[in-house]
């Protein structure tokens, strides 16, 4: 009949068996584990698994009809399994020390104990000295039993005095796992020399698969937390090296304010001082509120409210319409105002229209504005009826738009294309996104009128 004590010994194996498999199954599917350490931890759950199933076949075997001879050398391949464990764990604490294994004194002793040991539970098969299985197909200790099992105590103390040793080179947790592993197991085979403890034994092999099994997971899990923060800092540097372009390219486009625009418009300012003070001053303060636009988009690093773009494109067409006079007309119908653009959004599309568009024998050149809310966002329409230009040239207006298209795309998630007007001329459109709009309370400003 099966005892509470054989019903606990099961559950301690099946406990040993599952964590084995499972160790083995998460090594096997880890990313980013050194090589060293997955075949470490591949051979201590392999080692684990094999000594739970010697445990659980020399278990069994007890309840079926079979000699205590057939026993015999499961028991011994059982102890092997289980002992296996101690010179693997020097190699770890070295490799996590960053010590070389094949010089190390540590290694080369345990593992000589660990020899010795292997030996003399392979002699028990020839001598009933260490160990005899009585007919009742229970393990009965021998009077060299402790002879037997002392190297191998003596190994586990000099792992544990091994890693006391060497604690300021392990991390906290990597000298608490250690700790926790080799602390029972050192206990219990001391005592396991003196007393009959075996549960204890295998308890302890459980307990420092699970000590491992902790150790690997918990690394898996900082690696990946690491690995997450340098992908988040990567791509806040991504971020930041998109706005530093953006900025500069807002701050080439100003630092490239055609002279000629500004000798022209002094000019005009300084004819019509005489001729029409009052239109003079309008042109200075156009003027001024171009020049002020301009410089400001230097200092802001992120897309400002559209009223403020089109307070700047409206001062420049004034200072050009005050210089072309009747040869160039705009037209604004811009009742949607609530969202943001990069700044020098709007006001270089017009320019470049005003600049490559125009044609002075060509009559009257007219500019449309439109905005309109979308499903999706917000739409600004530039049309013009000049020259027009195809947008796969390398032309000086294309790589404006470029620059624009670009400075869009990074600030605000917005888009620009390029088509060629109906009625000759060029139409630019840009898309701003959702995202972009005003928050409610900001103003934004209102205009719809004709020039």
């Amino acid at each position: 009949m099966i005892s509470w004590i054989d019903f606990f010994y099961f559950f301690i194996i099946g406990a040993a068996l599952l964590l084995s498999m499972m160790g083995l199954w998460f090594i096997a599917v880890m990313p980013g584990a050194d090589r060293w350490g997955k075949r470490f931890f591949l051979g201590f759950f392999g080692v684990l698994m094999l000594g739970s199933i010697s445990c659980l076949v020399g278990t069994v075997m007890s309840y079926l009809p079979v000699s205590s001879a057939a026993i015999k050398p499961v028991v011994a391949v059982e102890c092997l399994l289980l002992a296996l464990p101690v010179p693997m764990l020097t190699a770890y604490l070295l490799h996590c020390c960053k010590e070389d294994l094949r010089s190390s004194k540590l290694l080369h002793t345990v593992a000589g104990l660990w020899t010795v040991y292997a030996v003399l539970v392979l002699s028990s098969l020839f001598t009933d000295l260490f160990f005899v299985i009585t007919p009742a197909k229970s393990i009965s200790r021998g009077p060299l039993y402790p002879i037997m099992l002392l190297p191998l105590v003596a190994a586990a103390l000099l792992n544990l005095a091994g890693v006391v040793q060497r604690r300021k080179q392990l991390s906290q947790r990597t000298f608490r796992t250690f700790l926790i592993t080799l602390l029972p197991m050192a206990g219990v085979l001391l005592v396991q020399q003196f007393a009959d403890i075996t549960p204890l034994v295998d308890i302890c092999c459980v307990l420092s698969g699970e000590c491992m099994y902790s150790l690997i997971l918990s690394d898996q899990i900082e690696q990946d937390l690491r690995r997450q923060r340098e992908i988040a800092e990567q791509q806040h540097q991504i971020a930041e090296q998109q706005r530093e372009i953006a900025h500069q390219s807002a701050s080439i486009m100003v630092l490239q304010m055609r002279p000629h625009f500004i000798y022209n418009t002094l000019t005009s300012i300084y004819c019509l001082c005489g001729q029409d003070p009052l239109q003079a001053q309008q042109i200075v303060m156009d003027f001024t509120t171009y020049l002020r636009k301009n410089f400001a988009a230097v200092a802001s690093d992120k897309p400002i409210p559209f009223t403020s773009e089109l307070e700047h494109t409206r001062a420049y067409l004034a200072v050009e319409q005050a210089r072309f006079s009747s040869s160039l007309r705009v037209d604004y119908d811009t009742p949607h105002t609530w969202f943001r653009v990069p700044p020098l959004t709007l006001q270089p599309i017009v320019e470049n229209a005003v600049k490559h568009g125009r044609n002075p024998c060509a009559g009257l050149f007219t500019i449309s504005i439109r905005t309109r809310k979308t499903d999706s966002g917000s739409e600004i329409v530039i049309a013009d009826n000049g020259r027009g230009f195809s947008p796969a040239d390398d032309s000086e207006p294309h790589i404006a738009l470029n620059n624009i298209r670009q400075r869009l795309a990074l600030m605000c998630g917005g888009s620009l294309t390029i088509a060629p007007n109906d009625g000759g001329g060029t139409v630019v459109t840009i898309t701003i996104p959702d995202s972009a709009a005003l928050p409610p309370g900001e103003p934004a400003g209102d205009a719809s009128e004709s020039i």
